[in-house]
């Protein structure tokens, strides 16, 4: 029978897409007041390059930044992030004067060691239900020293761009837990 162990903890990520750019310093206030200072950020990414999914909802031009937070989370703490995410996109569709159907997509999930972990509301096969209606997926994983992809695994994550900035978070992490 094997030990039952706790996972340690991991570093709460987030992709923020959205036509207008009033909405990442909105959501940055919202997240940093939750999740403690965001204390990487990737440079500006043209999502609508990788996919035109959510032109008809979102508008054409549509640019994205990924995020990472100093305070660590339990891995189990992801469907209630989810939720709270979900909420603020409702928020600020409410408050938005823009002309996009859906002004604003968060997409969190964790970086550990080994792999990217990202959260969904909706099921597929290679997804897992965790609880309040979310599931998770292994979006990538890190091994042989670098990111790689997965069947499902979205074009943009992908991306050597996106690999960088992943890389940079397992090293923090890395390094916050060696302080531990």
């Amino acid at each position: 029978m094997g030990t039952i162990r706790y996972p340690q903890p991991v570093m709460l990520f987030a992709a923020v897409f959205t036509p207008e750019e009033s909405a990442f310093d909105w959501v940055r206030e919202r997240a940093e007041s939750q999740w403690g200072c965001l204390i990487l950020e990737s440079e500006t990414f043209p999502f609508e390059t990788f996919t035109d999914y959510y032109a008809a909802t979102m508008g054409t031009t549509l640019p994205k930044r990924l995020w990472a937070f100093e305070n660590l989370i339990t891995p189990d703490a992801l469907p209630k992030i989810k939720c709270l995410t979900n909420a603020w996109e409702t928020e600020f569709k409410a408050a938005s004067t823009g002309l996009a159907e859906r002004p604003l997509n968060i997409d969190p999930g964790y970086v550990d060691l080994g792999k990217l972990i990202l959260a969904s509301t909706k099921d597929h096969a290679h997804r897992i239900y965790l609880s309040e209606g979310i599931f998770a997926e292994t979006t990538l994983m890190y091994t042989q020293k670098q990111w790689k992809p997965l069947p499902w695994t979205y074009p943009d994550y992908q991306s050597i761009g996106y690999h960088l900035f992943l890389s940079q978070c397992r090293e923090h992490l890395k390094s916050k837990r060696m302080k531990q």
